[in-house]
């Protein structure tokens, strides 16, 4: 009600919850979505620059290569990786299993490092870095 006599109970929101990984993990799945999203549309310009020749594809190139698009470039590598461990956890949750809260807890953490260090392995093995 306008007077604020309405008794009835609020949802529960980010700052009624105590932070934990598991919490953590759900919402970087939702922003990683996005940012896969976004990533997948710089791909996808890049691409249509390559076929439009080589002055288009060097405007890319520029972009790419300076130190802001690399790192926006590595961040879509985190995401992608972080993105499909924790699609698995999903996958596994539907089948039922690792709702233990220590289980779902180290699982989350254990797929934000994959994110991090899959991205990093990969950048290191195909020596852009």
């Amino acid at each position: 009600m306008a007077d604020g006599t309405d008794t009835r109970p609020l949802s529960p929101h980010l700052w009624s919850w105590k932070w934990h990984a598991t919490m953590a993990a759900s919402i970087f799945h939702r922003a990683t979505g996005v940012g896969n999203y976004l990533g997948a549309m710089l791909i996808a310009g890049w691409l249509f620059a390559v076929a439009s020749g080589p002055e288009a594809y060097q405007t890319y190139a520029v972009l790419f290569e300076s130190p802001l698009g690399q790192l926006v470039l590595f961040g879509f590598t985190v995401s992608v990786f972080f993105h499909l461990a924790n699609g698995i956890r999903y996958l596994v949750w539907d089948a039922g299993h690792g709702f233990t809260p220590k289980l779902a807890s180290n699982i989350s953490i254990l797929n934000i490092a994959i994110g991090v260090f899959g991205a990093a392995a990969l950048w290191i093995v195909a020596g852009l870095v």
